[in-house]
C-alpha cells in the first residue's frame, strides 16, 4: 500500500544537501497528484522503489520524486 494517496498534501523532506534535488525541493509542499507503480522493489528488496508520486507544487508545476 501507498504511503501517501492522490489527494495528500505533502512536504518534501530531502535532508541530504547532497541529493541533486536538495536545493530545488527540500520542504517545499504541493498535493499527490497521482502514485506510479512497478516492480522496481522486487529487484532491489525495498518496497517503496516500487512507488514513484507525482506532486503538483505550489507553484502550479508539477515533478516526480523520487527523481533518477
Amino acid at each position: 500500500m501507498p504511503r501517501f494517496q492522490k489527494g495528500d498534501r505533502v512536504r518534501i523532506d530531502l535532508p541530504d544537501e547532497t541529493d541533486p534535488d536538495h536545493n530545488e525541493f527540500h520542504s517545499e509542499h504541493g498535493t499527490v497528484v497521482d502514485v506510479l507503480e512497478d516492480d522496481a522493489g522486487e529487484r532491489t528488496g525495498s518496497e517503496s522503489d516500487s512507488r514513484l508520486y507525482r506532486i503538483e507544487m505550489e507553484d502550479g508545476g508539477t515533478t516526480r520524486l523520487p527523481r533518477s
